[in-house]
C-alpha cells in the first residue's frame, strides 16, 4: 500500500482514503477522506491493487483535472502535482482545491498542446490522464516528453468520447495500437461496474 493511502471505514462506507481537506462531499473522519471509486477511475485501479507507479512523494502530471475530485486525492499523496484543465469553470473549483494543497499547481491549458506548459512542468514519475475527447492516445503520446524513463502512464480511455457509434472494444483496441507507438502497455482492463465503457491502462514509455 502507498504511504498515506489506507483502507478505512468512514460513515458506514469502507474504501481507500487519503488525508486532506474534503473536496466533493466525501465522507471524512479524523482527517481521512474516502476516495469514491464511482467518481474516480484512478481509485478503481488502486483499489484493485494495480501498480500505477504512484507513490508517496511522486511528481505527477494530471491531464484533465476538472474540478479536482481525483487530483485532490493524488496531491494528498504525491509531491509536486501539475493539474492541467482546459475549461475555465471547473478551473475555478480547482483553484479552490489548491488553496489547501501547496503542492498542487493548476494550469489552465489544453492537454493537446503540451508546448504551452512545457516551460512549467518538470520531469514526472506518473502521468494520470482522464481527458474525455477524441484522440486520447494522441494526448498521451504528446505528453510522453514529460515522463521519466522509468515512469508510468495511467490512462482512462472513454470509448464514447472517441466514437459514440462504435463498439467500445474496437475503440479500445485502436487506442492501444496507437499507444504502442510510444508506450508498452502493462495493464488494460475495463473499469466497470464503476465506469461504463471505460478502459483503465497502465503503460511505460518505450526506451
Amino acid at each position: 500500500m502507498i504511504d498515506g493511502l489506507e483502507e478505512r471505514s468512514i460513515g458506514g462506507e469502507t474504501g481507500l482514503a487519503t488525508r486532506g481537506e474534503p473536496v466533493y462531499g466525501e465522507p471524512t473522519a479524523d482527517g481521512w477522506r474516502l476516495w469514491d471509486r464511482s467518481r474516480s477511475k484512478l481509485a478503481v485501479l488502486l483499489d484493485r491493487g494495480v501498480d500505477t507507479g504512484l507513490e508517496a512523494g511522486s511528481t505527477v502530471l494530471y491531464l484533465g483535472a476538472a474540478s479536482g475530485t481525483t487530483v485532490s486525492h493524488v496531491a494528498d499523496l504525491a509531491g509536486p502535482t501539475y493539474a492541467v484543465e482546459f475549461a475555465p469553470r471547473p478551473m475555478r473549483d480547482l483553484l479552490t482545491v489548491a488553496e489547501d494543497r501547496q503542492n498542487l499547481f493548476p494550469l489552465l491549458k489544453d492537454a493537446r498542446q503540451p508546448e504551452s506548459y512545457a516551460h512549467v512542468v518538470e520531469p514526472v514519475d506518473v502521468i494520470v490522464q482522464d481527458v474525455a475527447i477524441r484522440g486520447q492516445a494522441d494526448v498521451a503520446l504528446a505528453n510522453r516528453q514529460f515522463l521519466k524513463e522509468d515512469g508510468r502512464l495511467v490512462l482512462s480511455v472513454k470509448a464514447r468520447s472517441e466514437d459514440v457509434t462504435r463498439d467500445p472494444e474496437a475503440v479500445f483496441a485502436e487506442v492501444k495500437e496507437r499507444l504502442a507507438e510510444g508506450y508498452t502497455v502493462r495493464y488494460a482492463e475495463s473499469l466497470e461496474p464503476f465506469h461504463d465503457d471505460h478502459l483503465g491502462i497502465v503503460a511505460e514509455p518505450d526506451r
